[in-house]
C-alpha cells in the first residue's frame, strides 16, 4: 500500500531529524508537510498547498495550513515538540482551546501521534509509532495504526465549510475569526510594528489616533480594524458575483468610499505580513460559500424588521463581544422609537413649518451627527418616498431619491465599523427602495468626529489621504451647508473624550443665563457627550447659510 511506505519513509525521515541531536520543534516541519502533501497526491486529493505559518509568539497562529493555493481551506495543524508525548493536557490548554474554538477543522499532533478536532471536539486519533524510539533509541519506530491515520487524513481533507449558514451560523463564523484575528493577530503585529517603529498597521493607527479618535490604543485599534475588515469583506460580498475571495474583494468595494478602499488595496493587493492573510483568507472563505445575499432579503421580508443589515450587525456584536458591545451601548435605537421620531419630524414640517410634503419637500435638508448604523436616517428616506410616491406616483421615484435623498440628507460617524456598515446598510436599503447606486454614487455619510472643525490636511497623512478627504466633505456639511432636521440618538457618555476648544466653546454658552453664570453644583454633565451633540445641533440649525468658516 503506497501510503504505508509513505508512512514508513515519513519515520524514517523523524528518525534522522532526531538524530542531529539538536533538533527543535521547527527541524521536524518539513517532513510533516512532505507526508500530508504526499498524502494527498497518493491519493488523489488535487491542488493541496501546505504553507508553514509564522509564529510571532506561542499565542500566535497554528504551525500549518492546508489549502488549495488560491482560496478554498481544508484546515490547519498545530505541531508540538515529539518530547510532548501526552497530547492530552496540550488540547486542553489555553491555546488550543484558542484554536479549537476559531478553526472548525483542526490536527494537534506531536509528529507522531494525531488528533483530529471537528468544530472543537475531538472526532479522531492516530498513533503512528511511539516517538521515544526515534527521539530516544534513535531507532526508526515501527508502524502502529496506520490504518487509523489514514482514516483520520479522509476525514480531514473532506472537510467543507456548509453551503447553507444561517444568520446566526454566519454571525457565529466570522464571530469566532474576527475575535482571533483581533487578539492574535493584529494586535501582535501592531506590537512588532511599534518596537520597529513603522509598518503600514502602524501607520492606519497613528492617522485615526491623531487626527480622529483622541485617545485610542493600540488594543482599541486593533478591536476597530478586525471589525472594520470583517464588515467590509461582508459589504464587498454584497456586491460580489459567484466569484469571492480577498483579492476580488476590492473591487467590489466602491470607489467613491475611499477609507474602505484604501483598507482594502492594502488587504486584497498588497503584500500582506503572512500572519495576517491567512485569517483573512479564512474570513473570506466563509462569506464565500454563505448566501449572504439570502440572508439580508430573509431577514427584509420574513419578520425581521425593516433593518437587516443593522439586525445581522446586532448578531454578529452579541457573539463577538457582548461585555464590549454592552460596555459601548452598541445597541441600535428600537425600531418602534426610531418611527415615532422620524414621522413625528415628519408632521412638525408639514404642520409647524409649511413643508407640505414633510421629509419630502424640496429644500428640507436633514443630518444625523452620531448615526451609528443610519437607523434613523434610512428610516428618514423611507417616510420621504413613501410621501412622495403616495402624491407624485411610481413614475418618478428614482429621480426622486437621486436628486433629493442622495443631496440632502447627510450623517456622520466616528467609528469605523459602524460606518462601514452604515454604507452597506444603505446601499442594501435603496435597493430596496428601488434605487441601485450607480458606481460614481454614494450616500454622504462621513467619516468624521462631529464635535471638532478642525480638517486634516493631506500632507500630515502620507498613503491616508482618503481620511483628509473624507474629513474635507464633513468640514464642508459643518460650516456651509444649511441644515434643517438634526435627528438620531447621540452617544451618552459623562466622561467625554471630546474636549477640543471648539466644542468647550460652545458648551460655555450652557453655563450662562441672562449673561450671569449658571453657578451649577456638579458642571461635569454638561460635558457629557450627549450635552455636546445637542449643543452642536442648535448650532448647526441657527447657523445662517451665509456664513463662512467658523
Amino acid at each position: 500500500m503506497a501510503e504505508k511506505a509513505l508512512f514508513r519513509d515519513y519515520l524514517a525521515r523523524l528518525t534522522a531529524v532526531a538524530a542531529q541531536g539538536d533538533a527543535r520543534e521547527e527541524s521536524f516541519y518539513a517532513p510533516l508537510a512532505d507526508l500530508v502533501s504526499g498524502w494527498a497526491g497518493a491519493t488523489k486529493v488535487e491542488g493541496v498547498h501546505v504553507t508553514t505559518l509564522p509564529k510571532a509568539t506561542e499565542a500566535g497562529n497554528p504551525d500549518f495550513r492546508v489549502w488549495d493555493g488560491q482560496q478554498h481551506i481544508v484546515g490547519y495543524i498545530e505541531a508540538k515538540a515529539p518530547t510532548v508525548e501526552n497530547l492530552e493536557p496540550v488540547a486542553e490548554s489555553e491555546q488550543l482551546r484558542r484554536y479549537r474554538g476559531t478553526f472548525p477543522n483542526l490536527i494537534l499532533t506531536n509528529f507522531f501521534e494525531f488528533r483530529l478536532y471537528r468544530h472543537g471536539a475531538l472526532v479522531a486519533t492516530a498513533r503512528l509509532a511511539r516517538p521515544f524510539v526515534a527521539t530516544k533509541l534513535g531507532a526508526r519506530p515501527p508502524l502502529e495504526q496506520a490504518d487509523e491515520l489514514q482514516t483520520l487524513l479522509q476525514q480531514f481533507f473532506a472537510f467543507s465549510l456548509p453551503r447553507a449558514y444561517t444568520a446566526e451560523e454566519l454571525a457565529v463564523a466570522l464571530a469566532v475569526r474576527t475575535r482571533f484575528l483581533r487578539d492574535q493577530v493584529v494586535a501582535q503585529e501592531l506590537a512588532e510594528e511599534e518596537k520597529a517603529a513603522r509598518g503600514h498597521l502602524l501607520g492606519f493607527y497613528e492617522a485615526f489616533r491623531t487626527h480622529l479618535i483622541a485617545g485610542l490604543t493600540l488594543d482599541g485599534f486593533a478591536d476597530l480594524y478586525a471589525q472594520t475588515l470583517t464588515y467590509g469583506l461582508f459589504a464587498a460580498r454584497v456586491r460580489a458575483g459567484a466569484e469571492f475571495n480577498r483579492r476580488t474583494a476590492f473591487a467590489c468595494i466602491p470607489h467613491t468610499i475611499g477609507i474602505l478602499r484604501d483598507l482594502f488595496q492594502f488587504v486584497s493587493l498588497g503584500d500582506l505580513p503572512p500572519q495576517l492573510e491567512w485569517v483573512v483568507d479564512d474570513l473570506a472563505e466563509v462569506l464565500a460559500v454563505a448566501d449572504v445575499k439570502g440572508i439580508l432579503h430573509q431577514f427584509f421580508h420574513e419578520g425581521k424588521g425593516a433593518d437587516p443589515i443593522v439586525h445581522f450587525y446586532e448578531t454578529f456584536l452579541a457573539q463577538y463581544d457582548p461585555a464590549e458591545r454592552e460596555r459601548r451601548g452598541v445597541y441600535y435605537t428600537p425600531e418602534p422609537v426610531v418611527s415615532y421620531i422620524v414621522r413625528s419630524l415628519h408632521q412638525i414640517l408639514q404642520q409647524k413649518f409649511g413643508k407640505a410634503d414633510g421629509l419630502a419637500s424640496q429644500g428640507v435638508t436633514l443630518l444625523d451627527p452620531a448615526a451609528g448604523t443610519m437607523t434613523f436616517v434610512a428610516k428618514a428616506a423611507q417616510v420621504a418616498v413613501d410621501e412622495f410616491v403616495s402624491k407624485y406616483g411610481e413614475g418618478s421615484r428614482a429621480s426622486f431619491i437621486k436628486d433629493h435623498i442622495l443631496q440632502n440628507y447627510y450623517a456622520f460617524e466616528l467609528m469605523m465599523a459602524p460606518y462601514a456598515v452604515g454604507h452597506l446598510k444603505m446601499g442594501f436599503f435603496l435597493d430596496e427602495l428601488g434605487y441601485r447606486l450607480g458606481p460614481d454614487e454614494r450616500f454622504k455619510l462621513y467619516l468624521t468626529n462631529t464635535l471638532e472643525m478642525e480638517e486634516l490636511a493631506e500632507s500630515q497623512l502620507p498613503g491616508f489621504a482618503s481620511l483628509a478627504e473624507e474629513s474635507h466633505k464633513a468640514g464642508e456639511v459643518k460650516r456651509d451647508v444649511p441644515i434643517l432636521v438634526v435627528l438620531g440618538n447621540p452617544p451618552y457618555s459623562g466622561h467625554s473624550a471630546n474636549k477640543g476648544p471648539w466644542i468647550r466653546g460652545l458648551i460655555e454658552d450652557y453655563k450662562q443665563v441672562d449673561g450671569k453664570p449658571l453657578g451649577e453644583r456638579n458642571p461635569k454633565w454638561l460635558q457629557d457627550d450627549y450635552v455636546k451633540f445637542l449643543r452642536f445641533a442648535e448650532w448647526k440649525i441657527a447657523r445662517p447659510a451665509w456664513a463662512s468658516s467658523a
